[in-house]
């Protein structure tokens, strides 16, 4: 084997395969279901909180004795004004990621957490109360349209995506293969007078989430380009370090721009080829206790590895914390634009047989304490322009990142 190489084999190394946490920050888990009203709501006050839900049976009392609906077609029933009553409860925590899904939107969440679904293939996120293009995904309806990191969608369909959570927001986005479905977008920061709002049409298509392609530069330099960190990520970056083996060269570029994240145990995993045992990856702090995550320890390369990983505004979640465990251990230099921000932990929790409580549990934390949702990652060398209009910043960014690895 290379200098750069450890004395270590692949058939002597066991991947991880459990997969803990989704979405760099997404836990499946099963609550006991319950249709009945829990005793808090019977009219008794939280000693612990104070909560007064006399009030909230009041109201309920109100409506029953008066209300008259303007509408003689449309009438609420009360499991819908109990749903109604969860979800604004949800609102009122003023986090994008815990929602309350109701029947159709739960059914369309559980199916698009297992790799293939219909819809345009793009993350979203919420920024400042607007729906942000996180990342278009490789090779779908979304990057062929044209739509990039930084987009934000200020309406799908003509319905406005202001206060909409993102699962709503998804809901309206998603649909039959085959469909059209029309995002009112804005590019560059809002209300500057660079910035543009236009249409885009965007053509439904069953999705399937790429994970990862390779590529040799200048004979020089091998470049793994990952997007994402879903159940075959693993295995395909066993495969994609094989080659960089063979290859017989010690400069590697880990191009984690566009990647919205994935499971965490594959973040672990990718990172373990890097770092000795026992070596911080990353930390999950619930505000109570902290869990601690660390590498397996295949710690495939010496010192002698040249590395640098790309970043963007698209990079979130698991990428991050990927990132930002290489950084941190001196392993890889930071290259691109600052990473999304994506760094807490959603628990899926079943309500009852049709609805779901998601809802942020925890948060994620880099080896040296910093919380990956407080503005990102900032990266080592910053790219976030080039020396002329004529050259595209993705590809530019890529350039420097060979140029700087080719001249150590």
């Amino acid at each position: 084997m290379k200098p750069f190489l450890r004395n270590i084999t692949f058939a002597g190394i066991s991947l991880l395969t459990v997969l803990v946490i989704f979405g760099g920050g997404f836990m499946i888990g099963r609550g006991n279901s319950s249709t009945s009203i829990p005793n808090y709501l019977s009219g008794a006050v939280n000693a612990t909180n104070e909560a007064d839900f006399d009030i909230f049976w009041e109201v309920w009392d109100l409506i029953n004795d008066r209300f008259i609906s303007a509408s003689t077609t449309s009438q609420v029933s009360e499991q819908d004004r109990v749903y109604g009553a969860i979800r604004g409860m949800v609102k009122s925590l003023g986090d994008p990621y815990t929602d309350f899904l109701l029947p159709v939107a739960n059914a369309k969440f559980e199916e698009s957490i297992h790799g293939e679904f219909s819809g345009v293939g793009m993350e979203v996120g919420i920024r400042d109360d607007y729906l942000v293009v996180i990342a278009p995904l490789k090779n779908t309806p979304a990057e062929r349209a044209g739509l990039k990191s930084d987009d934000l969608i200020l309406a799908i369909g003509g319905v406005p995506t202001l206060g909409l959570s993102i699962d709503e927001s998804v809901s309206l986005i998603r649909g039959k293969i085959g469909t059209t479905v029309v995002l009112t977008v804005e590019r560059g920061d809002s209300g500057d007078e660079n910035s543009e709002v236009f249409d885009v049409e965007v053509v439904r298509e069953n999705i399937h989430i790429p994970t990862l392609d390779t590529q040799i530069i200048n004979g020089e330099v091998f470049v793994i380009s990952l997007y994402n960190f879903g159940a075959s990520s693993s295995l395909e970056f066993r495969r994609a370090l094989r080659e960089f083996i063979v290859f017989h060269k010690n400069k590697l570029i880990l191009d984690l721009r566009g990647n919205p994240g994935g499971y965490l145990d594959t973040a672990v995993d990718i990172a373990s080829w890097f770092l000795p045992a026992g070596r911080v990856v990353v930390i999950q702090d619930t505000g109570k206790e902290e869990k601690t995550f660390r590498s397996s320890g295949y710690n495939l390369f010496n010192d002698d590895l040249k590395m640098v990983i790309l970043v963007d505004s698209g990079s979130a979640s698991a990428s991050e914390i990927l990132a930002g465990a290489l950084k941190y251990h001196n392993v890889a230099k930071i290259m691109g634009t600052n990473t999304f921000g994506k760094g807490s932990v959603q628990e899926l929790i079943t309500i009852t047989p049709e609805t779901s409580l998601k809802v942020t549990i925890a948060q994620w934390l880099t080896p040296g304490g910093q919380s990956i949702s407080d503005g990102g990652l900032a990266p080592d060398v910053v790219i976030d322009e080039t020396p002329n209009d004529e050259i595209d910043l993705y590809d530019f960014q890529m350039k420097t990142a060979v140029d700087f690895l080719t001249a150590q």
